[in-house]
């Protein structure tokens, strides 16, 4: 058997055996084994196919997977329920105090309380939702 096949096998087991567990070492192996293969095709002899193949898996595996293992684990760029109200602005509805009131949030009217316990928002103030605890928005004013 022709080392090229060798080592097109090995690249095409590498590549199946990184769909099963996504770490990106093992897609990146399975390329540098590809690659390797090519140069096995052009009849370079396999000290030198060896050679290429480490270099290739440990610059890629060193530069190459942290960017791709960065992108795969990402932060979460959109935040959904009741994170998503954190940051918005709100108007008061009925006055709000450190023990309740209303507002209206994105046409939704929420129950709500002041951030700062000592604050009295009066209604039609803009507040800014602080947080959410439970179904109240802790609120506070913007001026």
């Amino acid at each position: 058997m022709d080392l090229w096949l060798v080592w097109l096998i090995a690249a095409g087991v590498l590549a199946v055996a990184e769909i099963f567990t996504l770490t990106a070492a093992l897609g990146i192996l399975g390329v540098a084994a590809a690659v390797t293969a090519g140069t096995a095709a052009l009849g370079l002899p396999p000290p030198l196919q060896l050679v290429v193949f480490t270099a290739l898996a440990v610059v890629s595996l060193l530069f190459v997977r942290p960017v791709a293992v960065r992108h795969l684990r990402g932060p979460q760029t959109e935040r959904f329920g009741t994170d998503a109200l954190v940051g918005r602005s709100a108007h008061v509805v009925s006055e709000v105090t450190g023990l309740g009131g209303r507002v209206r949030i994105g046409g939704e009217e929420w129950t709500a309380r002041a951030y700062d316990e000592t604050l009295v928002i009066p209604p039609g103030a803009t507040v800014d939702v602080m947080e959410i605890d439970g179904a109240t928005a802790v609120v506070y004013p913007r001026e």
